[in-house]
């Protein structure tokens, strides 16, 4: 099975106590769970009548084809907003919502966010800046899978799994992640993620052993041309 990914870090706008109180507008139809490594929040196909909001912990959107062919569309982190097609009459979902570690997420009712979005201004402005970004990034990834080496995608995986290029401080040791795991990510083999991985910890980018730990200096074969 083929699987792509286009992962890069940049910065983004971080969520801060306003969306909270945003969101406690929201007595009815609001409930907080935690989620497993490797546990489904939603899966391709089910009904899209929720919108999530990721408290803590990281998540992967994935898209199935016909032929069963997998991608890896998009990584998620804490103050992330998923699931917002419902609010553009997206009736099923169109992608898996699977959590990368242990997970909070917020599920909040379709029409109770929207009565939200329109009472209060403040936190719309929030949601609608979340939702460029989103945009941006997308566009971003598309230009980075079409143009970008495998080599240079992996170290962008890992430096989007540590949290680097992020307002919010970086996350150096990475959640375990196996190596095909890795590989599904960037779009590529297992001995490729394998070999690349051996030559970022013998330049001294990163160490790994039972988890990865990403140093800033893996930013220079991000910044680096092909």
């Amino acid at each position: 099975m083929t699987v792509a990914t286009a992962a890069k870090v940049n910065d983004r706008p971080t969520f801060d106590a306003r969306v909270f109180l945003g969101l406690a507008k929201i007595n009815e139809g609001r409930t907080t769970a935690v989620y497993e490594k490797n546990e489904a929040v939603f899966a391709q196909g089910d009904p899209a009548n929720a919108i999530f909001y990721l408290q803590k912990g990281k998540v992967k959107l994935t898209v199935v084809s016909n032929s069963g062919k997998e991608a890896v569309v998009a990584l998620l982190g804490s103050g992330d907003f998923f699931g917002e097609g419902c609010l553009a009459r997206q009736a099923l979902r169109v992608s898996t919502a699977t959590a990368m570690d242990e997970c909070s997420v917020m599920r909040l009712e379709k029409a109770r966010m929207i009565r939200v979005l329109h009472e209060e201004p403040a936190f719309s402005e929030l949601f609608v800046a979340h939702l460029l970004s989103r945009s941006i990034r997308v566009e971003e990834d598309l230009v980075d899978q079409l143009f970008n080496s495998s080599e240079k995608r992996l170290a962008r995986v890992l430096l989007l799994l540590a949290n680097f290029g992020k307002e919010s401080p970086p996350e150096p040791v990475i959640p375990k992640i196996s190596q095909e795991t890795l590989a599904e990510m960037v779009g590529t083999t297992r001995s490729r993620v394998s070999f690349f991985m051996n030559k970022f910890r013998r330049l001294g980018f990163i160490d790994y052993k039972d988890r990865v730990k990403v140093h800033s200096s893996l930013l220079n074969v991000v910044l680096q041309d092909n």
